[in-house]
């Protein structure tokens, strides 16, 4: 199973009857939100993709 991300535009007629074929031809439609730069951050914190934070004002790294 693959999952890709595409990004077009979406008043291109030619592009968006390929995405309805591919739809009818079995694949699943995710929709998605966009985020934030700070949701983003966020998610990494949530997920566990960060283990150090430095902090702007005295510039010390705190370990979570």
């Amino acid at each position: 199973m693959a999952t890709l991300t595409l990004n077009y535009d979406d008043s291109n007629a030619l592009i968006k009857s390929i995405l309805h074929s591919a739809i009818l031809a079995g694949a699943t439609e995710v929709a998605t939100k966009k985020m934030s730069p700070l949701d983003m951050a966020l998610e990494d914190v949530r997920l566990g993709r960060v283990s150090t934070i430095c902090t702007p004002k005295n510039g010390k790294k705190i370990k979570q």
